[in-house]
């Protein structure tokens, strides 16, 4: 009889869980399966099954209309099953579309207790937009700990891109970091709106913005030449953890003073 709890046993449920996301839409981060899509479920009761998922987080029990249904969260999934697949984490970004690839990276991030937001817009009402030709900006995720933020731009290239290719698009994100610090009430609302009103800004001050890219492939490109860092999303784990020690090598736009609203407008 199957150890329900044996090594080899979650490693075979990991992987069944990996083929069927493999055939899945990938527009889709949270799927529905009925427990016999999983072999190893089939000789299992609703009660064996509830019992071994329990320790999963990626996975939980739907109530369907007549039947229950595993319900699979795919980017915390992806994010927890390397102790028992032989993948990397940017050939499982390719479960993903481009909004699950920036959701990764926002899992990432949080891992690393950074507050994040998503695809954060903003119009340029400062002098910078008739230098630059650009009055919009979309940030794919902005990440903040303690007074750093990270202001990435996701790239899902599932090719070797050429260098002035990967060094333009590192330019423009320098640009909407200047951008950013150009508009000085924008900048502020957003802080506030990541962190939160009652959060001790003056604490904190002076925050540091780090233009950064994160690819889906590892390229041998590593900084582009304004020193912007590009970075694997295989590598974005270690990167975040070295970050302070690296921070010099970075470009970053320092703002001393935020403006904070009683509320968000």
């Amino acid at each position: 009889m199957i150890n329900p709890l044996s090594y080899s046993s979650v490693k075979r449920f990991f992987s069944e869980i990996y083929d069927l996301l493999k055939e899945s839409n990938s527009e889709v981060t949270e799927l529905w399966f009925e427990f016999t899509d999983i072999d190893l479920f089939r000789t299992f009761d609703k009660y064996e099954v509830q019992d071994f998922i329990k320790g999963f987080e990626f996975i939980t029990i739907g109530k369907g209309n007549y039947i229950d249904y595993l319900v699979i969260d795919k980017i915390a999934f992806i994010t927890r099953c390397f102790n028992y697949l032989d993948l990397d984490i940017n050939q499982l970004s390719y479960l993903l579309n481009y909004d699950g690839f920036e959701a990764l990276i926002q899992e990432i991030l949080s891992q690393n207790h950074y507050r994040t937001i998503k695809n954060y817009r903003f119009s340029d009402r400062s002098e910078l937009k008739y230098e630059t030709s650009q009055k919009r900006y979309e940030i794919d995720v902005i990440g903040i700990y303690q007074n750093l933020i990270l202001v990435i731009d996701a790239k899902q290239w599932k090719r070797k891109d050429s260098y002035s290719a990967m060094n333009k698009a590192a330019n423009l994100q320098y640009q909407r970091v200047k951008a950013l610090k150009k508009n000085p009430e924008i900048l502020s609302n957003m802080i506030q709106e990541i962190l939160g009103l009652s959060y001790n800004y003056k604490k904190r001050l002076p925050f540091t913005l780090i233009p950064l890219m994160v690819t889906a492939e590892s390229n041998w490109i590593k900084i582009n030449d304004n020193s912007v860092p590009l970075v694997a999303i295989l590598n974005l784990n270690s990167f975040l953890q070295e970050l302070s020690v690296n921070l010099p090598y970075f470009k970053t736009v320092t703002v001393e003073k935020i403006s904070v609203q009683k509320q968000l407008h």
